[in-house]
């Protein structure tokens, strides 16, 4: 008898969430779309830039590539040093996730849903990257699975596809599966979102691995044939990733009033510090490595470091990384850091501004020069570049300011309707 009203029981839940999702979904457009002046002053500058982002991305559909500063010798700039960046930021995003639930840290839960909508945000910003690279967009349709031909399991070009689109559905289920139970003033059912999380852990590893393979898989750019690849892309991404995250609960604490205890960013930082050790012992090694033994690979690594025959358009790019993540490792490793304090946010700025960098034009561009017939032909990002760029992280801030507000006000309990719907269910 008592099954039997435990059955009745779930059912009647189960009807009440279905009935009351379209309330949820109405409650959250409202939320996203109310605020006060600064709210309104930091939306409108976003899409702003987004618009102007979309127009001049408009302009080089319309114009051709011809607009931006590729060419056939460096047919990688901005966009994908941009894309590969935007990955690692999405793979970190989730690093709380390993404290919380492997090691079972309390405090560690309260932050996790920021991380998985940093991971979103990362993600959708990612995939905009690719999008706008690609100088027939309307041809996106030959990488969709049935339509058309993914060339799986060869293409690594097809892994990246799957993994993250697979990532970001994960993500987006964990956000909203557990905003909408907490709009319901209802306990998340572990069977629904652990499990997710557990995979997103792998996921979030997987998704920088393939992306390093796609770069490493490729055998006429030497540059890139390192085994170390793929173990600094993770490395990097447990540093900009919680980085990030740092910063974004520093807003939401100031702005919002959504603040966590200490512990977790306490946390975050010593991952920080080992993630970013690694990566600069990775970096010297790569070094010692690419100038002492020399190779063919080493005539990229002399134009970016030092410049070749009269030209250094990286040099100052890759020392700036190499000094901006040095300076931040080294006040990661200050006593302040640990504190709500400036050095932490001075630290936090350096590291993913370095790693940008590094990861970008200091990784992606080199590998193109000197080109296959040894030239050496330069690359800038354009004015168009820079612009279609910044569009690209306004929409990506826009999403992620969207769901942050909804995630601090279901969190800090200034909603009522789950309330209300809980005590007439």
């Amino acid at each position: 008898m008592s099954s039997i009203t435990a059955q009745n029981h779930t059912s009647t839940d189960s009807a009440d969430s279905v009935r009351s999702y379209p309330r949820f979904l109405w409650w959250g457009l409202g939320e996203a779309t109310n605020g006060g002046l600064r709210f309104y002053v930091w939306m409108f500058v976003l899409t702003a830039i987004s618009l102007v982002g979309a127009n001049a991305w408009a302009n080089q559909v319309a114009e051709g590539m011809i607009i931006t500063n590729m060419t056939d010798h460096v047919s990688w700039g901005l966009y994908i040093a941009n894309f590969t960046f935007c990955v690692g930021l999405a793979a970190g995003g989730v690093m709380m996730v390993i404290p919380a639930y492997l090691y079972d840290d309390e405090e560690m839960h309260r932050i996790v849903i920021v991380g998985e909508a940093v991971a979103v945000a990362a993600i959708v910003m990612s995939t905009l990257s690719v999008v706008v690279d690609l100088g027939r967009p309307d041809r996106f349709w030959h990488l969709i699975p049935v339509i058309g031909r993914l060339n799986w399991p060869v293409s690594m070009l097809t892994w990246d596809v799957i993994v993250l689109n697979g990532y970001l559905l994960i993500n987006l289920h964990i956000v909203g599966y557990l905003l909408y139970m907490r709009y319901l003033g209802r306990k998340p059912n572990p069977k629904w979102y652990v499990p997710f999380v557990f995979l997103s852990i792998i996921w979030a590893i997987s998704i920088h691995t393939v992306t390093a393979f796609l770069y490493c898989g490729l055998g006429g750019r030497p540059f890139w044939n390192t085994a170390l690849l793929a173990p600094r892309f993770l490395a990097s991404a447990f540093v900009s990733g919680p980085a990030f995250i740092i910063l974004v609960m520093r807003i939401l604490r100031i702005t919002a009033g959504y603040s966590a205890p200490p512990g977790p960013a306490r946390t975050l930082i010593q991952i920080i510090r080992v993630a970013m050790t690694i990566n600069l012992v990775m970096l010297a090694s790569e070094i010692f490595t690419l100038f002492y033994t020399g190779g063919s690979h080493g005539a990229s690594a002399r134009y970016l470091f030092f410049g070749s025959h009269g030209h250094y358009g990286l040099v100052p790019w890759i020392w700036t990384a190499i000094v901006f993540n040095l300076v931040g490792t080294i006040l990661f490793f200050m006593p302040a850091a640990l504190d709500r304090s400036t050095v932490r946010i001075a630290a936090c700025v350096l590291c993913i501004v370095g790693i940008w960098i590094e990861k970008g034009m200091g990784l992606i561009v080199p590998g193109f020069i000197p080109s296959t017939l040894h030239e050496i032909v330069e690359y800038t990002p354009s004015l168009v570049e820079w612009k279609v760029t910044a569009g690209i992280w306004a929409f990506g801030f826009l999403l992620l300011t969207v769901l942050l507000k909804l995630i601090a006000t279901v969190f800090s309990g200034e909603q009522n309707a789950g309330k209300a719907i809980a005590s007439s269910g």
